[in-house]
């Protein structure tokens, strides 16, 4: 049944003929001039009707707690004295230097000048040298010319032999045979000296026609040397903080405090900046740094309410700051971090107070105590969160390593120059073939400059071939005879040499568990195994000892690690360099194309 079609609506609407008809009626504002300041004013006219809307909003209800007006603590600020690195189970810890940020500690790598019987890192070498002439030239000496030319002599960098596979790095590139054929036989290779003085001789070894005070002068220098070189770029210890397994820097530090001596390890630092969330608390290890307790500081200060932009106001009447909307964001339930934050930023930010606490960086502060004074006089002692009755390990607290209550300031600075990626290398899987591969990115040459992975193993490739052309039918380069069936047999296919193959292997006493171990590819040229070009993966190859890292630190979306030189300034201004290695998330998974037992299709006859 159709609806009634109403052909005089006013008069329905006044005798009321259909009840369902409604009526609405809608306020318009109808400006009467083109200026709106007075309006926008929004001038008091009527001061009981907003009393009344601050009660509906219950501004008006009292919480029976007053605003602070001054709070005393006191804080235990604790400096970091002893460091040990984590890689070697027996590392005695030491002293950690003072005034020295602690990136420049953790990170420092040693300085690798031979890959096995070849020398590398000519740059240093030629600086050493440079160096110690001179100190030679500025000694007072019988003869400081003839002198310098028996150094240069004595510690020469010799030629290599372009036709001796031994010498194919320094040969096989243009760059790097260029700069050898002009430094060898002139300058002198200043890191055997140095490794002749370290090692506990003199600097006048070997030097012929010198006085007595002219062997005394240069044995002096020697230690000069050792110092220089030892400023210039920072090496650790006998021990690195680098752990070659885990791909990252383990290592921790401590500090005396009021109830005994406090260690934090960072086990899991995979380089760059390092802040408090990278330690964790161990409770039952000591690394000697029990000693006398600092001094407390007391002070009273003035609490400030918090405020950030786009911060919700408390009165209804006031208008937020546009330029940051916390409601335009959007997370996902299980993106807790955000969440968190916009609970308090649109919550509980209004509650907030801001006490200022001035402690030197270096340390792990401790508050002792901590007493607020309100509005009304009433004076309460305020504990720590989840403190006494309430505490539970399982629940979750901002700036706390585990059990110990204090804030950790490591002793770091503020910014660091990164030079350019000496080596670089991405761990990826190759889901195919069954195995990881570390691609060498970046290798180090031996003049100390970087250079593409693949151009560098192409040119060897091809100096390779060039000095062993095919010998005969039974070399596999030598040019096969004409084919008897249209398919041929292959063995297995190539992969560039600069691709190194990690295979999965069990860990030993485990059935199950699986770890990488670093093997090798056989060259094209004569099937020898091709090593690697980066210290990154050359971990242990010139000793003889196998390589292995854990099935877990090369996830699906792979590793990159980077080899790099960085710099910094200590607060007194001192310039700190220092090699590190840095690890980020890899670009994903790869295909090498290798493949066995394969059938291609032969030249046509």
């Amino acid at each position: 049944m159709s609806e009634p079609r109403i052909a005089d609506l006013p008069a329905a609407l006044a005798h009321r003929d259909f009840p369902t008809v409604g009526l609405w009626n809608r306020l318009e504002g109808r400006p009467r001039t083109t200026d709106f300041g007075r309006a926008l004013r929004a001038e008091v006219r009527d001061p009981l009707w907003l009393l009344a809307r601050q009660w509906q909003l219950g501004e008006f209800r009292a919480t029976d707690g007053g605003s602070p007006v001054t709070a005393t603590y006191s804080v235990v600020a604790s400096p970091l004295t002893r460091f040990r690195p984590d890689t070697d189970p027996v590392s005695p810890p030491g002293a950690l230097p003072a005034g020295r940020p602690l990136e420049t500690v953790a990170e420092r790598r040693p300085l690798p000048f031979a890959f096995g019987t070849e020398p590398i890192s000519f740059d240093l070498r030629l600086s050493l040298g440079r160096r110690w002439l001179k100190l030679v030239a500025r000694a007072s000496l019988q003869h400081n010319r003839e002198v310098a030319e028996q150094y240069v002599a004595r510690y020469r960098i010799t030629l290599p032999d372009p036709n001796t596979e031994a010498d194919a790095q320094r040969v096989a590139h243009p760059e790097v045979w260029a700069g050898t054929q002009a430094v060898a036989g002139r300058r002198m290779d200043g890191y055997l000296l140095y490794q002749n003085v370290k090692g506990g001789g003199t600097a006048a070894d070997g030097i012929t026609g010198l006085r007595r005070q002219d062997r005394d002068a240069l044995n002096a220098l020697g230690p000069r040397l050792i110092a220089w070189f030892d400023q210039l770029i920072d090496q650790p210890g006998a021990v690195s903080p680098w752990d070659p397994r885990r791909l990252e820097h383990r290592f921790s530090v401590a500090a005396a405090g009021p109830g005994g001596e406090t260690v934090l390890s960072a086990p899991e630092y995979p380089g760059g900046e390092l802040d408090w969330h990278a330690f964790s608390t161990a409770h039952d290890d000591t690394l000697g740094g029990a000693g006398a307790t600092p001094a407390a500081l007391n002070r009273t200060v003035f609490p400030t309410p918090a405020r950030f932009t786009g911060m919700p106001l408390p009165r209804w009447w006031a208008v937020e700051d546009g330029r940051t909307n916390f409601a335009a964001v959007t997370p996902d339930s299980t993106d807790l971090a955000r969440l968190i934050f916009l609970e308090f930023a649109l919550v509980y930010s209004n509650d907030w107070y801001i006490l200022p606490c001035d402690v030197p960086t270096g340390t792990f502060a401790a508050i002792q105590g901590l007493a607020v004074t309100d509005v009304f006089g009433a004076r309460r002692w305020i504990t720590p969160a989840g403190a006494g009755a309430a505490h539970d390990w399982q629940k979750w607290s901002m700036y706390v390593h585990g059990d110990a209550p204090g804030l950790l300031l490591p002793p770091g600075t503020p910014k660091v120059s990164d030079g350019p990626a000496l080596e670089e290398v991405q761990l990826a899987r190759d889901e195919n073939a069954n195995m990881v591969w570390g691609i060498e990115q970046t290798v180090r040459m031996p003049t100390g400059d970087p250079r593409p992975g693949a151009e560098a193993a192409a040119e060897t490739l091809a100096f390779r071939r060039r000095l062993r052309p095919p010998t005969g039918a039974d070399d596999p380069r030598a040019a096969p005879d004409d084919p008897g069936a249209a398919p041929a047999y292959r063995v297995m296919s190539s992969v560039p040499e600069h691709w190194i193959p990690f295979i999965p292997v069990h860990v030993p006493g485990d059935n199950r568990s699986v770890q990488l171990q670093r093997a090798t590819m056989p060259s094209e040229v004569d099937g020898s195994p091709v090593p690697a070009r980066t210290a990154l993966l050359r971990e242990g190859f010139d000793a003889g000892n196998s390589y292995f890292i854990n099935e877990e630190e090369v996830p699906l979306t792979g590793t990159r690690l980077t080899a790099a030189y960085n710099r910094t300034r200590t607060r007194t201004g001192q310039v700190i360099v220092w090699l590190t290695v840095r690890r980020d998330t890899g670009r994903g998974g790869r295909s090498s194309g290798l493949a066995f037992d394969l059938l291609t299709d032969t030249a046509p006859q």
